[in-house]
């Protein structure tokens, strides 16, 4: 319940990577859904009516949240039962599912042992609150922050975005400056020592536009002149591992 509380939504095939990958391959998927189903009888967790994949992706690809007996655990209250949540907008979910999913390849990674993931924490969590200008609160909306080793290697922060393809380049650019303005503040800087590095993963649908946007993204930092380009990584997805390993991408 908490993994689902903390992502706010995961689908099936998430839940058993996060929580089943101990058990045998045949077994884990098979324990996975029979628990999640009583978790869905008792309204600890609830489902989406939409699947990732259609109705023939079965159970691995049901989306589910903390429903009103699981919210009322974690938040330890008693009595009236809170309303279920308006059903969230496609976009919306894919996002979430998507930082999920680098999340779990973040967790993969340690397990298998090219990457040591010493913290990483997903929205909300990643946020951090800081003053703008005249002294008014700001928040810096991160997808998700993380902190990474390698044997004796001193570990290194990251701030990690998750681009779908949706969002207009300007505003892509926007949330580069909201990461100059914090880094700028020293914050960051003052409570751990150094600035993690910001990674955009950016993907489409279509793998020449995904090329498209990533080359656009990229130029349009190298062009803004209060912008330090060495602060950021703009990436496809399957490279974020090697761009977090020693010696990765620079």
């Amino acid at each position: 319940m908490r993994s689902v509380a903390e992502h706010q939504f995961l689908t099936g095939r998430q839940i058993t990577v996060l929580h089943f990958a101990d058990h045998a391959a045949t077994s884990g998927p098979r324990i996975a859904r029979r628990t999640l189903e009583r978790l869905r009888e008792w309204r600890l967790l609830g489902a989406l009516e939409r699947r990732i994949g259609g109705v023939r992706a079965g159970s691995d690809g049901m989306i589910h949240y903390l429903d009103v007996v699981g919210d009322q655990l974690l938040r330890g209250r008693t009595g009236r039962t809170t309303r279920r949540p308006r059903e969230p907008s496609e976009r919306f979910v894919r996002h979430r599912l998507a930082v999920a999913d680098t999340h779990l390849e973040l967790i993969e990674a340690d397990r298998r042992g090219p990457l040591e993931l010493e913290v990483c924490t997903v929205e909300p969590a990643a946020w951090r609150r800081y003053p703008g200008t005249g002294g008014a609160a700001q928040v810096l909306k991160a997808d998700l922050y993380a902190e990474t080793g390698a044997g004796e290697d001193l570990a290194r922060a990251w701030f990690i975005e998750v681009d779908l393809g949706s969002e207009s380049m300007p505003t892509l650019l926007r949330k580069c400056h909201d990461y100059e303005t914090y880094r700028r503040s020293g914050i960051e800087q003052h409570d751990s020592g150094g600035f993690p590095i910001v990674i955009w993963s950016v993907t489409h649908r279509n793998p020449d536009k995904a090329e498209t946007r990533r080359a656009a993204l990229r130029d349009a930092i190298a062009a803004d002149r209060t912008l330090p380009p060495r602060l950021f990584r703009v990436i496809a997805p399957q490279q974020l591992i090697p761009t977090l390993q020693p010696g990765g991408q620079q």
